[in-house]
């Protein structure tokens, strides 16, 4: 029998995607729970914005230092053993923190949560390389971070009824956040182990036929490709990859330091934890459409950077809407605005790595990239509630979000005109900008 594209891409997508997503969310509901215990924590440990905000970011660091080694492991043990090492690694340091009993004990949590985690989402967008042609792959990513949007939405009110849930059997409310997050993603690493096939050739579900033309598909589009492509460690000084990591720096800052920081901005207007946890439902299901719609207009066209930019200018506006209007309800519509055009353009971002890098070098590339961008969740982590400390204001971070927001938009755009200006003068391009990343055969 032939082989449809349209059939066959339909068949894998809703064969691993749906639990890559479950995943993801998952994650992200895990690496989020701090916005919502610390609405009691920090109380309950004695620490202040501040320096709740260090133990937070500390995350970061942990995930910097392992992601490219853990992606690299991924490429060579497979895709369902590592995940679901991750996962259960993951879960079992997410419960622990719900045990915490001081600052340091915190710090330390935060650290190897980090270092647990990291590789998952690189890992995931290296695994998109294997599975889906080019012109799927932004499509793909954006269906995939729709998760994250879904895991904010869920774990907004499951924070909120969690904390409510303070005294109950001897647990403080911090705690059972904590604890009611932590279980599900031991369980997911069980199941991962068996049901996540490795790479298509080794899928069940796909015939012999399908699997073939999916291997004649990528085998054509990595044809153009050098073997420095293939090379885990040349990937990470490569120049695409060390512009790509550069752009991507204020994408992350903004989005962390956006969901971080929510539930306190919702809390200064005067509402419980569990009607602050529904009212955070409202941006994450706008920014699930958001992340559906730019990246699929987006694969039908060959520039780019309008799909990256123009969200994140806009999202870069609504934050300093959000933070010059006194009215709560106009500050929450901002928000969920900025909320979209933060996350809008990062699938589309996401969808250019694979075109110039395969194999382990596709591994080590997302994940170098990937690794320093998130360096921004441990600015935004820190600089944030520090200026709030030393502003008095829950809005005024709104400033300093859209400061970096409109500076990666901006970055993408010149790096973009300098690399065309070389090509133009015949001389080489060192350095070229995102839609220059694409290599033609």
């Amino acid at each position: 029998m032939p082989v449809t594209e349209k059939a066959l891409i339909s068949k894998i997508t809703w064969r691993i995607m749906p639990f890559l997503g479950f995943l993801y969310l998952i994650a992200y509901i895990d690496r989020q729970n701090v916005s919502y215990a610390k609405l009691q924590m920090v109380d309950a440990l004695g620490l202040s914005e501040y320096a709740y905000g260090l133990g937070a970011s500390l995350f970061f660091i942990g995930y910097f230092l392992f992601e490219v080694p853990s992606n690299l492991f991924l490429e060579r043990f497979g895709a369902s053993r590592w995940f679901a090492r991750i996962l259960i690694s993951w879960g079992a340091i997410t419960i622990a923190l719900a045990y915490t009993q001081n600052a340091t004990m915190f710090y330390v949590l935060r650290f190897l949560l980090g270092v647990a985690e990291a590789g998952f989402f690189p890992g995931v967008l290296y695994l998109l390389t294997l599975w889906f042609p080019r012109d799927y792959r932004g499509r793909m990513v954006g269906l995939f971070m729709i998760f994250s949007a879904f895991a904010n939405a869920i774990g907004a009110p499951l924070g909120g009824v969690l904390l409510d849930l303070d005294g109950f059997l001897g647990y403080a409310g911090w705690e059972w956040v904590f604890l009611a997050t932590g279980v599900p993603a031991v369980i997911a690493g069980v199941v991962t182990l068996f049901y996540l096939p490795d790479r298509p050739e080794k899928a069940h579900f796909l015939s012999s036929d399908e699997k073939a033309w999916l291997a004649e598909r990528l085998a054509r589009e990595n044809a153009g490709m050098s073997a420095e492509a293939d090379n885990g460690f040349k990937a990470l000084v490569n120049p695409r990859v060390l512009l790509m990591a550069l752009c991507y720096v204020g994408f992350p800052l903004a989005a962390y330091g956006l969901s971080y920081w929510l539930p306190t901005i919702v809390e200064g207007f005067g509402v419980t934890n569990t009607v602050n946890g529904l009212i955070n439902i409202i941006p994450w299901l706008i920014v699930a459409a958001a992340l559906y719609i730019v990246p699929a207009m987006a694969d039908r066209t060959e520039n780019k950077t309008p799909y990256i930019v123009g969200p994140a200018f806009a999202g870069a506006i609504f934050l300093v809407l959000s933070a010059v209007v006194t009215n709560h309800t106009l500050q929450f519509v901002f928000l969920c605005v900025a909320a979209a055009g933060i996350f809008a353009g990062q699938p589309v971002f996401w969808s250019l790595p694979g075109r110039f890098l395969r194999g382990a070098g596709a591994a080590a590339g997302i994940a170098a990239i990937n690794s320093v961008g998130n360096l921004g969740g441990f600015v935004a982590q820190n600089v944030v509630p520090w200026i709030k400390d030393e502003t008095g204001s829950t809005i005024a971070p709104m400033f300093f979000l859209a400061a970096c927001l409109a500076a990666a938009g901006v970055l993408v755009i010149v790096v973009g005109r300098y690399a065309r200006s070389l090509e133009r003068l015949g001389g080489p391009v060192p350095m070229p900008g995102p839609d220059k990343l694409i290599t033609k055969k």
